[in-house]
C-alpha cells in the first residue's frame, strides 16, 4: 500500500476508535464547538451524527456548511481534525441504522420526528500518533537532554 493509503486507513481507523468528537460549525462570525458522538462510514467517506431538528447547529450548518471535526483521546496522545461540508437530512432508515445507546439520551426512539441526520462528508484530514502519554514524556525528556528533536510519532495531511 502507498503512503497515502496507509495514511487514509489510519484516518479512519483513529475516526472509529476515538468515536467522539466536537463539531465546529459558524455562527454568524463567531466559531462553535460542541461534542458529538460519531459513525464512521469509511466506504461511503462520510461521518454521521444524529441531531435535533431544532438545535442552532442545523441552522448554522444551512448558511455555512463547512465544518471541522476534532477528534481526541488524549490518554493515547491520538488526535484527528477532518474538514468537510454537512448536510442535514430527514433519512429515517438511516436513523433506525445509526440508533444506539447514545441516542437514547436525547430521544425516546428512532421513529421520533424530531431527529435528523447530519452528514459530513471529509475532503482534507490531519492526524497525530503518538505511542502514548508516558513514551511522549521519556522521548521529550531525552530530547532535552541530547538537543535532539523527538520522534513523537505519525502525522500526516491526508486528503479524502
Amino acid at each position: 500500500m502507498s503512503d497515502d493509503t496507509d495514511n487514509l486507513e489510519k484516518v479512519w481507523e483513529l475516526v472509529d476508535r476515538i468515536g467522539f468528537c466536537m463539531l465546529t460549525t459558524q455562527t454568524g462570525s463567531d466559531i462553535r464547538a460542541r461534542p458529538m458522538s460519531a459513525y464512521a462510514e469509511k466506504i461511503e467517506n462520510s461521518v454521521y451524527f444524529l441531531t435535533d431538528v431544532a438545535s442552532h447547529k442545523d441552522e448554522d450548518i444551512a448558511r455555512h456548511p463547512n465544518v471541522c471535526l476534532a477528534f481526541a483521546d488524549t490518554k493515547g496522545q491520538k488526535y484527528v481534525s477532518l474538514s468537510g461540508t454537512a448536510e442535514i437530512l430527514n433519512d429515517r432508515e438511516k436513523i433506525r441504522d445509526l440508533w444506539a445507546t447514545p441516542a437514547k439520551a436525547w430521544w425516546d426512539s428512532p421513529d421520533d420526528p424530531s431527529i435528523r441526520v447530519l452528514k459530513i462528508n471529509p475532503s482534507f484530514a490531519e492526524f497525530w500518533d503518538s505511542p502514548g502519554t508516558v513514551i511522549s514524556y521519556i522521548k521529550m525528556a531525552a530530547a532535552a537532554m541530547t538537543s535532539a528533536k523527538p520522534d513523537m510519532g505519525d502525522n500526516a495531511k491526508v486528503e479524502m
